[in-house]
């Protein structure tokens, strides 16, 4: 094993959204792929026909090209042992499926689904294996001649596997160690079906994994059951000396409660749970994603790693680079993860902080536009530097710090009660004649004439600052008083001062006032 070149692969089924724990088993894949200079395929498992969803395909594909997870060969990649989508490999399969038919290793059944249903009925806890099959219509316990008749008569069937009882199979997982299961308690699990001809997920997951080299299995631990019966038929076909090593990975739990994290726990506790926003096909549903919500890809990549597997340190923001050489698969939790979605918005904050702000202009500004077609770069790039250390999400911008852009047209009721003193009209009056004179309106030269004039009058910097704040604002928040006048510039400042006195001033009675418009 240890000469083989690593492969490892993700392989998703089309049946609608990744769902954000099949996003963190890839990038676990693609974390170990790269650490051993191995190569990551990406390949399609759709045998199940019937529940294939136009679309979820593309919407895979898109997720991970939005997230920077790169494969190296597979659906849409290329590479030299395709076909990588599972329904384009039949006549593949249908070869090993007579292989073990040859070799005794598994069977035809042609029980319906109402004979099966009645024998669940009169044995309790019925499994289809050992004890059981020579009850059942079977090649086993039919004719030669009988079976091959009801074949030619196009009667539908399905092959099972013959396990046989009395074994221990052993698992070697890497996170959980040495796993031992008896196969008396594993079923003849189904490999081929008839009906559509095409193998179940059993058969064809363990061919493709065999003829496209993979050396090491690293998914979910939903498919650790499994898992037995895979090991029995790298032995069934000889290739023991090739099987993977598998790495079952902890599941993503619900934030609140026990169990899996699932869509409905999104919806409840408002978080997306898919990479990027789905559109049902069929139901006509659109679920919230994690693009569309306004995540950074790396931070989106950042928070999964780290659920659960940790580089045993205190340090938590990693590039996807930086996660390669540290990712360790054998360290990852055997318990599963609570996935905190709060942190999720943590990191996205943390990214925000690390960009420039012209960065985060550049995201900005569409926004800005929408509602001021004439704003330039220059300008909401300035006020990124100011405002967007107080945002996790670049859409927060707008209702924090529009009075950049907007002047008020009201003015908070709280506020105005709060702020808006008796004497606030005419102390602001004297202000506009004090800004009018400042011919360098730079924001140390006007906190520097601001403040002398302030301490020649005796009044209380707070309450001049706070109305000041009300006039320009419309209510109690932003950043410093001179960061938004200089922004703002001469004209505009004082034009929004008077409009404010105009309509705060008839107020100004010590009982207070009430919202203005």
């Amino acid at each position: 094993m240890s000469e083989r070149r690593v492969r490892v692969r993700f392989a998703p089924s089309p049946t609608g959204a990744l769902h954000i724990g099949g996003v963190r088993t890839a990038l676990y894949n693609y974390l170990f792929a790269r650490q051993h200079g191995g190569d990551l395929v990406f390949r399609i498992e759709d045998t199940d026909s019937t529940r294939f969803v136009p679309g979820a395909e593309e919407y895979i594909i898109e997720s991970f090209k939005w997230l920077g997870i790169q494969f190296d060969e597979g659906v849409s990649f290329g590479g030299d042992k395709g076909p990588y989508r599972q329904s384009e490999r039949r006549d593949i399969y249908k070869k090993y499926v007579q292989q073990l038919l040859d070799d005794g290793k598994a069977y035809i059944a042609f029980d319906t689904p109402e004979e099966l249903e009645q024998k669940r009925g009169e044995i309790q806890n019925f499994q289809y294996d050992s004890h059981t099959r020579s009850q059942m219509r079977n090649s086993l316990t039919l004719p030669k001649e009988e079976v091959d008749q009801l074949i030619a008569n196009g009667q539908q069937y399905v092959v099972r596997f013959k396990v046989e009882a009395g074994h221990e199979v052993l698992v070697n997982d890497l996170i959980r160690g040495e796993v031992h299961v008896k196969t008396d308690i594993i079923d003849d699990k189904v490999l081929f079906k008839s009906a559509d001809q095409l193998p179940t997920y059993h058969l064809a997951n363990i061919v493709d994994d065999h003829l496209m080299e993979i050396t090491h299995v690293i998914r979910g631990e939903e498919w650790l059951p499994s898992a037995p019966l895979h090991v029995l038929l790298y032995e069934a076909f000889g290739w023991a000396d090739t099987m993977p090593q598998f790495a079952h990975l902890p599941l993503l739990l619900k934030p609140d409660g026990k169990g899996k994290l699932s869509k409905r726990d999104g919806d409840r506790l408002g978080f997306p749970v898919f990479p990027l926003e789905w559109h049902d096909p069929k139901t006509g549903d659109v679920s919230r994603g994690y693009r569309e919500d306004g995540y950074f890809p790396e931070a989106v990549i950042n928070f999964l790693a780290l659920l659960g597997w940790n580089p045993g340190t205190e340090q938590e923001i990693f590039s996807l680079d930086e996660l390669v050489p540290l990712f360790d698969i054998t360290k990852c939790s055997k318990a599963g993860a609570k996935f905190a979605y709060d942190k999720g918005i943590w990191f996205n904050h943390e990214y925000i902080l690390m960009k420039s702000a012209e960065e985060i202009a550049s995201l900005f500004l569409p926004i800005v536009q929408e509602h001021c077609p004439e704003e330039t770069m220059e300008r909401v790039t300035k006020v990124c530097e100011m405002m967007k250390d107080r945002v996790s999400f670049v859409k927060e911008l707008w209702p924090l710090c529009s009075f950049f852009f907007v002047a008020p047209t009201e003015y908070d009721e709280k506020t105005v009660k709060k702020r808006w003193k008796e004497d606030s009209a005419q102390q602001l009056t004297e202000l506009i004649t004090v800004l009018e004179g400042i011919d360098d309106f730079a924001l140390e030269n006007q906190e520097q004439i601001v403040h002398q004039w302030i301490e020649q009058k005796g009044y209380k910097l707070g309450n001049i600052m706070n109305a000041w704040r009300l006039t320009l604002v419309g209510e109690g928040k932003g950043p410093g008083m001179f960061d938004i006048s200089a922004f703002l510039g001469k004209e505009e400042t004082i034009r929004r001062m008077k409009r404010a006195i105009e309509v705060l001033a008839p107020h100004s009675a010590p009982e207070g006032a009430s919202a203005y418009v």
